[in-house]
């Protein structure tokens, strides 16, 4: 394929994934004019570009320099999550050991996009905690909102690194990253087996459960601890009352409409 091809490839998918040039230009960092630019073939982008167009797309760069992606089937197109190579930045202190960096919720559209740069996760606040088992990787997650409630907003939650999205167990809460959701603590049901879809429910019984397409996740976060300034209400449900066999049904149910929904059609 011709270097000129490339733009074409930005142009298709953009539009694919439903992005003006504006909020294409904000997702990827760059300013909206260069993206007119790589679309119209006028200058080509940096690798860091590039890779940040990989992410965002789910699409290899070699994929995005050298195929007519618009004649690729989703199989050809999309990396698969056995297929993606995900290397975690982490920072370590003076003996060596493993910190754990804290994402401030003020921070949290910022770690979306420096997630993978070495740079931004070492300007991270940091710290350790030494009861922690000392074999994982640790990351701490300002919560906002009370969709997870007894923990109120401004508590910090401490998830351990699940590499593969398929490890997630049904009915744990996980911290969860990716381009359409950003971060969000929730309660998660696996279905990747069966049709690539994570069910997310809230604690806070307000909120509906939802799905997400499991190749959007770039991130998985155990939750293994929470620190707060706020003690739980005696009179409200302690989290740990939480039927999750409860959960589960609703959960299944929404499935089965989910599925039934899509035969009708």
């Amino acid at each position: 394929m011709e270097v000129a091809k490339l733009n074409e490839n930005i142009k298709y998918l953009r539009k694919k994934f439903g992005y003006t040039q504006e909020t294409f230009a904000q997702a990827i960092g760059i300013k909206r004019s260069l993206v007119g630019a790589y679309e119209e073939g006028r200058a080509d982008p940096r690798l860091h570009n590039l890779l940040g167009m990989s992410e965002l797309f789910n699409v290899s760069v070699d994929t995005l320099i050298s195929k007519d992606v618009s004649e690729l089937s989703e199989e050809e197109l999309y990396i698969s999550s056995n297929d993606q190579a995900k290397i975690l930045s982490i920072t370590v202190d003076s003996q060596d050991r493993e910190n754990i960096e804290l994402i401030p919720q003020k921070a949290s559209a910022g770690y979306l996009n420096g997630y993978a740069d070495p740079g931004y996760i070492e300007n991270l606040p940091k710290f350790r905690l030494p009861m922690l088992p000392g074999n994982a990787t640790y990351r701490a997650f300002e919560i906002s909102g009370d969709s997870m409630l007894p923990l109120q907003p401004g508590t910090i939650i401490i998830g351990q690194y699940v590499e593969n999205v398929n490890d997630i167990k049904n009915g744990k809460t996980y911290v969860l990253l990716s381009k359409e959701e950003g971060i969000v603590y929730k309660r998660v049901f696996n279905y990747v087996d069966e049709n690539g879809m994570l069910f997310l429910v809230s604690d806070n019984k307000s909120y509906s459960p939802y799905q997400v397409e499991a190749k959007s996740i770039i991130e998985v976060w155990e939750s293994k601890a929470f620190i707060s300034i706020d003690f739980p209400d005696p009179t409200g449900s302690p989290s740990g009352d939480m039927n999750i066999s409860e959960l589960t049904a609703i959960v299944a149910n929404l499935q089965n409409e989910i599925v039934k929904l899509k035969s009708e059609k």
